[in-house]
């Protein structure tokens, strides 16, 4: 099929080599998608779409390199970025292998222990389309609080997508955090987007993560995400565990960090997903 929107003679100029063969991929609810074979045999998949807002794919190339950095789990290697793509190295799905689970679990494990100069980021980010403010805060529950449910609660109040004694709830949640949080922790290297279409297993069966949003933040941030929508077997969870111990209470606090990836999920798919916000806010929300 024709490449109609000249992005893979873009890639080619960026790589060194001429388009040989492209094929349409399955893409997101973000971006579009391109298998693009080269001349000199490299297999490249292209993430593109004609809008994106300024520095987006430079940013998910940046956490991609950051988090590879950690050496923990495979991500794809970043082979080529400007302002309308993204190519990375093209990557063979195959059935998970023998001990896949316990290798991610692990491997995230080793991931967070990486660490992160600071709860947030030096630069601002993205979320599929969704704004992540990430200044750097002293501790989790200021950042939480003022990077993650107050920027988009906000939103989400001012475009009507949840009411106003939602709103008012997750105010006097952000109000509670340092109460809510749990035992201080240091930043972890986290991926930021971990729900189960954003991990894979590569052609030998090894975990891979993919499409992240990276920051500085809490463990329990990545891991309630990845039990918001399921897709992860009980051995990841418990792999983890065994090779970092969570602090007491951390069941407890799932529903308080699936509030963040809840209000993203209302502001990309309407309020669908509100009265899930409510729920978890009304159970932090205190009297």
């Amino acid at each position: 099929m024709p490449d109609r929107s000249g992005i893979a003679e873009r890639v080619g100029r960026a790589l060194g080599a001429a388009p040989a063969a492209v094929r349409p991929a399955r893409g997101g609810d973000v971006n579009r998608a391109m298998h693009l074979d080269l001349a000199d045999g490299r297999a490249v998949f292209v993430k593109h779409r004609p809008d994106p807002a300024p520095g987006m794919y430079r940013a998910e190339a940046d956490g991609l390199e950051w988090l590879a950095a950690a050496g923990a789990v495979r991500v794809p290697r970043v082979l080529a970025v400007d302002e309308g793509f993204l190519a990375l190295e093209r990557i063979t799905p195959a059935r998970p292998a023998p001990g896949h689970d316990e290798r991610l679990g692990r491997g995230l494990a080793a991931l967070h222990a990486a660490g992160a100069p600071a709860f947030g980021l030096d630069r601002d980010t993205w979320i599929a389309t969704v704004p992540m403010p990430n200044g750097p805060l002293p501790d989790w529950p200021a950042f939480y609080g003022a990077r993650r449910i107050a920027p988009l609660a906000r939103a989400a109040r001012d475009g009507g997508l949840i009411g106003p004694q939602t709103a008012a709830r997750l105010d006097r949640v952000v109000a509670r955090l340092a109460d809510l949080c749990g035992p201080p922790e240091p930043p972890a290297r986290l991926h930021g987007d971990l729900w189960g279409g954003n991990a894979m297993c590569d052609e030998r069966g090894a975990p891979v993560l993919v499409d992240p949003a990276a920051y500085g933040g809490h463990r329990e941030a990545d891991l309630a995400m990845m039990r918001l929508f399921g897709g992860f077997g009980a051995r990841v969870f418990a792999a983890y565990a065994e090779a970092a111990p969570l602090a007491p209470g951390h069941e407890d606090r799932v529903e308080l960090h699936q509030l963040f990836p809840l209000l993203v999920h209302v502001l990309l798919f309407g309020g669908g997903y509100a009265g899930q916000v409510d729920r978890a806010a009304r159970r932090y929300a205190g009297r």
